[in-house]
């Protein structure tokens, strides 16, 4: 499973274990780079976290370590998407010649993830809980909050929006923003009446939810409930389900389908997905021998689209950049200069959407209008998803230090 690796990093340890982590580990084997992965939590994710899409380029970038098909074995294609604005519907265009954006549960992408890394050599270490990294000449020593300790030549943080590599990077370092949305999910008893694998994105009196035929029966709805403070979702799992139900009642009372599909679902099955985020621009992505991948250093907000699949691209990246450059501080400069312009565009993009997720009154009375043009401009579908979903990381391609560009 080696390739020949001729550069500096021979070892790495990677913090997080949910989707960069995984990747990056098996990215770094397949570069010839020994990996271990260290989680804080006990064990694998078990039911944490909603529903999630993996765009096509996110696929590709799975491909190059061998994981696309098992994770397209436990997704949904999404084969059409229409936007639902009052009694009005309008045809989303899509890209021509380009796989279906896939659907899959966090939980069953973290557990298939895992299985593949640990297939393909990768360690994993649960219960570690970084707290500290000490560097030295010769590597760097992670310290874990039960006295443990691991070292390795470089220390990768795929640990999320609440990253402590980036705090140990950058003790200054600005957290995840809050979008003043909060999200739900979960499965209704309920026949919508469109054709599997439509996406229904709809702006209701409420606020904004989506709905797809689920395939194994019902609808697979999605609610972002306006919020005016973020909640942890230790907070929001807090309040009984069957509260929250009441508040969504009430709020999309007057919204259909959204007031049949809360009706013909379960209070026991609402997933409380948490307040929604997305990371300001990270001024620095490493330091010395420490490198951020995936959330911790760019997630853009749910409504992107992107963020599993940006992840999963940075942590194949990362290994790309240590395979190829001879020194830690090249590969990282270049690994940044790969990935700092793509994401931070993404983000923005997924800004302006979140803007649009709870019209006040006068947007609402002129979406039907203006969605035509929107549809036909403002969504073209090459200027807009093309350059992100058609992105394709030639792995075989050396990285050199001067500027590098994939081929899309």
């Amino acid at each position: 499973m080696f390739e020949t690796n001729t550069a500096e990093t021979k070892t790495a340890i990677i913090i997080g274990g949910g989707v960069a982590g995984p990747v990056a580990g098996l990215a770094l084997r397949k570069a010839g780079i020994e990996a271990t992965v260290y989680e804080a939590y006990p064990s694998t994710t078990g039911g944490i976290g909603g529903t999630l899409a993996i765009a096509p380029n996110g696929i590709a970038a799975l491909r190059v370590v061998g994981a696309d098909e098992a994770v397209i074995a436990i997704s949904s294609p999404v084969t059409r998407s229409v936007m639902s604005v009052g009694r009005k519907r309008f045809e989303l265009p899509g890209l021509a010649d380009v796989p279906p954006l896939r659907l899959v549960h966090r939980n069953d992408l973290h557990r298939t993830l895992h299985d593949l890394a640990v297939a393909g050599g990768v360690q994993f270490e649960y219960g570690k809980r970084l707290v500290d990294a000490e560097e030295t000449p010769d590597g760097i020593t992670a310290r874990f909050a039960d006295g443990s300790t691991a070292t390795a030549d470089v220390l990768i943080g795929a640990d999320g929006v609440r990253s402590t590599v980036r705090t140990l990077i950058d003790p200054k370092a600005a957290g995840p923003n809050f979008t003043g949305l909060l999200g739900f999910e979960a499965v209704a008893r309920h026949d919508v009446g469109v054709e599997p694998g439509t996406m229904t994105f709809t702006f209701g009196n409420g606020g904004f939810y989506l709905y797809m035929p689920n395939p194994g029966g019902g609808t697979r709805w999605g609610i972002n409930l306006p919020q005016d403070r973020p909640i942890s979702l230790a907070e929001a799992r807090a309040v009984p389900s069957t509260e929250w139900m009441k508040t969504l009642l009430a709020r999309y009372a007057d919204d259909h389908p959204a007031r049949e599909l809360l009706l013909a679902s379960s209070a026991d099955e609402l997933q409380v997905v948490g307040s929604m985020h997305i990371m300001p621009p990270v001024e620095h992505w490493h330091r010395g021998r420490m490198v951020l991948v995936g959330d911790s250093a760019h997630a853009p907000s749910n409504s992107s689209g992107q963020g599993a699949s940006l992840a999963i691209e940075s942590a194949v990246q990362i290994a790309r950049c240590l395979r190829d450059l001879p020194d830690i501080p090249s590969a990282f400069a270049a690994f940044e200069q790969l990935r700092r312009g793509r994401v931070e565009k993404v983000a923005a993009r997924a800004a302006r959407i979140n803007q649009a997720k709870a019209p006040g009154p006068i947007a609402k009375a002129l979406m039907p209008i203006l969605m035509p043009l929107l549809t036909r401009i403002a969504m073209n579908p090459e200027k807009v998803a093309g350059p992100e979903q058609r992105y394709v990381i030639d792995w075989e391609a050396p990285v050199s230090g001067r500027r590098y560009a994939p081929k899309n």
